[in-house]
């Protein structure tokens, strides 16, 4: 058994590993794009490995840095099941039409001739329920926690070894899922390291940060700025701002709260919520509970979503215009394009913006550079001079942090023969590495 990286294992994105069983099979992990600096160091999104004894794909979440290079991969040949959860059945044609429209293809023709190919390989399964995908060799799915459909894989050979792809582990506390439940055993885990250097703070600070920040843009009048994920931050976002905005209704601690507008720019980040509003059976427990008493906790009151370009285009003019109190949530989430980068050439030169940063930024995108607190910022190949105020609300991640992923791994009932960390920078994977080593784990 070998485990050969086609991505992220020395870097964050680009999540693709190949699982070879013996010479003639193997599994494959994911099939993301490249970000960042790692985009810098692989700039030939095509396939360059050999597709023959690839029994199956297992995908285990939709962000672009796991599924990106899927449109490459069919081109190069591949025709093999697509396994994966349910929920990750219903988004992967929504990120898919998305991604072929920004670096594939935006022939109409070419993208529908795709996501027909793409439906017509997907094996979508229930969780917790063991699968044989050809003799010999079966999976299990579990949630990971990290956005909805995400997915722990359970690979148990013919000989009765199991391999554990953790894939992006959610942290505890996350609004509307639960945190990853451990598998029992693993000859090899292959865990993720994103934060495998930190450790994120309360729940109840990020929330009192984005009220803090929230109250500041309606006393100055300013605009704040969220770059923001499509999928799954700003699902968290909407869920939290609703409740936030409850708690002062109720006890009036900020009555101008009706005069800020909430809005989200980003139509696809509206399908997103759609489908999380249509498949709200997979929430956790908190985002259950409040389906009780709110049947729309995505929705409220002050919230607009913006869909044409033109709308974005005069979104922008009006705030600029009329200097209105308001929070966009727009994407992407680093930066690096979108309707967020409109926004940011707007009102990043002004001091009474604030830009709130939510996720992980890779080195090289723009996100990273803003986070930086440097004097200027290069958007679209012009220079942007930084005058709004930068923040940073970590505890927003929707990625594990060193505690959660030492409690993953200590969940399971038998240790894990050998841990493979992947899925981080050298810093964050070394002192995983490290606290799992002095916990007696084995890690390569």
């Amino acid at each position: 058994m070998q485990l050969i990286h086609h991505g992220a294992h020395r870097g964050v994105t680009g999540s693709c590993h190949q699982l070879v069983i013996d010479p003639q099979r193997s599994l494959l992990v994911d099939c993301g794009t490249f970000q960042g600096r790692d985009a810098e160091k692989h700039t030939n999104p095509e396939i360059e490995f050999p597709l023959q004894g690839i029994l199956a794909l297992l995908l285990t979440h939709v962000h672009i840095d796991h599924v990106g290079r899927l449109p490459y991969l069919l081109a190069a040949g591949f025709d093999r099941p697509i396994y994966c959860s349910r929920p990750t059945a219903e988004l992967l044609p929504l990120v898919m039409e998305d991604s072929l429209k920004i670096g594939f293809s935006r022939s109409v023709r070419l993208t529908a001739d795709f996501l027909r190919k793409i439906g017509r390989l997907l094996r979508p399964l229930s969780y917790g329920e063991w699968q044989e995908i050809v003799p010999g060799i079966r999976i299990r799915l579990r949630p990971a926690g990290h956005v909805l459909g995400s997915t722990i894989f359970e690979v148990e050979l013919a000989d009765g070894r199991v391999v554990v792809f953790s894939g992006d582990l959610g942290p505890v506390g996350a609004p509307l899922l639960d945190p990853p439940v451990s598998p029992l055993r693993a000859d090899l885990l292959v865990l993720e390291s994103t934060y495998g250097n930190r450790v994120h703070p309360p729940r109840d600070t990020r929330q009192q940060q984005l009220e803090e920040v929230i109250c500041k843009t309606l006393t100055n009048g300013g605009v704040t700025i969220i770059p923001s994920f499509s999928l799954g931050r700003t699902q968290d976002l909407l869920f939290e701002l609703n409740q936030i905005f409850s708690r002062y209704e109720e006890h009036q601690h900020c009555t101008l709260l009706r005069q800020v507008d909430v809005i989200v720019d980003s139509p696809l980040a509206a399908k997103f919520t759609d489908v999380y509003e249509m498949m709200s059976r997979y929430w956790g427990d908190e985002g259950q509970r409040v389906l009780k008493v709110d049947d729309q906790p995505l929705v409220f009151e002050n919230l607009t979503t913006v869909d044409s370009h033109k709308e974005h285009l005069d979104t922008i003019a009006y705030l600029d215009r009329h200097e209105l109190p308001a929070v966009v949530i727009a994407g992407s989430g680093m930066c690096s394009g979108g309707r967020v980068v409109n926004y940011l050439k707007r009102f990043i030169g002004k001091p009474e913006t604030d830009i709130i940063f939510v996720g992980y930024q890779a080195h090289g995108t723009p996100g990273y550079y803003i986070l930086r607190k440097g004097e200027w910022v290069q958007l679209d190949g012009k220079r942007f001079e930084i005058k709004a105020a930068i923040h940073q609300l970590t505890g927003y991640s929707a990625h594990a942090d060193q505690t959660d992923l030492l409690r993953f791994v200590e969940g399971f009932e038998t240790r894990p023969g050998r841990i493979r960390l992947v899925h981080g920078e050298d810093d964050a994977r070394q002192a995983l590495a490290l606290a799992l080593s002095q916990r007696g784990y084995t890690v390569d």
